[in-house]
């Protein structure tokens, strides 16, 4: 019997574009939009140049092996451009998130760089995009999730992290570099063997927290490229990585769960991604998002001024009572991205969402910083009863006090979520408009709307070359 290592190997190296459905072709193209127009955005941002320098200190490459730092005219080694672009992807908190959480950051920067060194062409960028999206969330779905619901109640794991995102990161480096279903699987096994590790709870528990944040984007694709590429150079990897529950995976990176059963069932066929794949329309933590959007309709509806707020009550789920979400003390860009107070704070001045969120005239700026002493959050009371049945849910209520008055506003699902509510879906045209304001004045006008265009329509492009010469100043 083929080992589950084996079985995702085969349905990344067989998968044709042929055989994705209509709604995976579409989602795939809307997560690279989004996930490219984040990466531009994340030059604003201390984490992206700042990997941007790192990738520079690893050098050119071999010919031949050399790709884009998106944003910039630097041509770096594949394994430095993916490292950078990573990154950069992750550095405003404003990528895609699917469960088990980030996955985009991890699985794309690989895969881009090798499609670009080798002019791969659109379909099969698209095809590696799908694969590892797909893969990512059923191994995800399989391990420990933030809101796992045990007893009625939801029950956080003692360990959590990302670092599942390194089998389908691999399996599409390889798809993309036309490696065998055995050479990917090799990949694969070796790419367990050297993950990082699950460090989501430690960022999350410590504050002032470290600003690489949860796990690294650059480092877990760094690990991705040098498994793909240890494969194609010969080195075996463990295909019993994920079947051996006693040793493997999942007791290297610590999770507690275990269903396998949810990796390989009609893989290939029911694709199970695009219901789960959610996109930011805010640069802050998911968990905010349905708070946001009820704050800015508030203040937006009612002309409510800042000096006329005397106070702002938000219930929230339970998990982010810790401490890197109660932060009040910001000391670096980063911390707002997490803060609930600050988070709200920026809604209620009414700044527009974009990567201007994040600059330091917004997070120091007094009166945001002032605002935030009025701001009071508490558990929602039924918030466990409201995240069943829907991975979408998030359940959030706010009320702002100005005036005399108090506005009171309920959501369960935050926009850019597909969920039982049309309305809450992120549209094309809004997500090319996020990808318009993250690249303004990273690139110029006319090669953003051209890039638009070739993204969401990625399956006429025979070179990818064509659409990287667009992402460059």
């Amino acid at each position: 019997m083929p080992t589950l290592i084996e079985d995702l190997a085969s349905f990344a190296a067989h998968t044709r574009f042929e055989d994705l459905p209509g709604p995976v072709v579409a989602e795939s193209k809307r997560i690279l939009l989004d996930s490219i127009g984040c990466t531009l955005g994340g030059l604003s941002h201390s984490k992206g140049t700042i990997a941007v320098d790192y990738a520079r200190l690893m050098g050119a490459g071999a010919p031949g092996a050399q790709a884009s730092i998106y944003g910039t005219r630097d041509k770096v080694s594949t394994v430095a451009a993916s490292f950078a672009n990573g990154e950069l992807m992750n550095a405003l908190d404003f990528d895609a998130i699917l469960p088990p959480g980030h996955v985009s950051p991890y699985v794309l920067p690989g895969a881009m760089a090798v499609a670009e060194a080798a002019g791969a062409s659109g379909k099969e960028l698209i095809v590696a995009t799908a694969v590892s999206h797909e893969m990512s969330n059923r191994i995800g779905k399989a391990m420990d999730y933030l809101r796992d619901i045990k007893d009625g109640k939801v029950s956080p794991p003692p360990v959590y992290g990302y670092a599942s995102t390194i089998f389908g990161a691999t399996a599409a480096i390889g798809r993309i570099k036309g490696h065998s279903a055995t050479t990917i699987a090799h990949g694969m096994g070796l790419a367990g063997s050297i993950s990082p590790v699950n460090s989501h709870w430690v960022w999350s528990q410590h504050a002032p927290a470290t600003t690489i944040k949860y796990t690294a984007a650059g480092p877990m694709v760094q690990a991705a490229m040098t498994a793909a590429h240890f494969a194609e150079l010969g080195h075996r990897g463990d295909l019993l990585m994920l079947d051996d529950a006693e040793f493997g995976f999942r007791r290297i990176i610590g999770s507690s769960r275990w269903e396998p059963g949810k990796i390989t069932p009609a893989l290939g066929s029911t694709w199970l991604f695009p219901a789960e794949q959610s996109y930011k329309p805010y640069p802050h933590c998911r968990i905010l998002h349905a708070l946001l959007d009820c704050l800015i309709k508030i203040v937006g509806e009612n002309d409510i001024r800042v000096d006329e707020i005397e106070g702002i009550t938000a219930w929230v789920e339970g998990f982010v009572m810790q401490p890197l979400w109660l932060l009040r003390t910001i000391k670096h860009v980063t911390d707002a991205q997490f803060s609930v107070a600050h988070g709200l704070s920026v809604g209620a001045h009414r700044i527009p969402p974009g990567k201007a969120w994040q600059s330091e005239e917004v997070v120091f700026n007094a009166s945001v910083l002032a605002l935030m002493d009025k701001i009071h959050f508490e558990v929602h009371p039924d918030y466990e009863n409201l995240i069943t049945g829907h991975a979408a849910s998030r359940p959030a209520r706010i009320e702002v006090r100005a005036r005399g008055q108090a506005w009171v506003m309920e959501k369960r699902f935050p926009h850019g979520s597909p969920s039982t509510d049309p309305s809450t879906t992120m549209s094309d045209q809004e997500l090319a408009a996020k990808f318009a304001g993250n690249a303004d004045g990273v690139i110029p006008k006319a090669k953003i709307e051209a890039a638009t265009e070739r993204l969401m329509g990625l399956e006429q492009v025979q070179d990818l070359r064509e659409l990287v010469a667009l992402l460059v100043p």
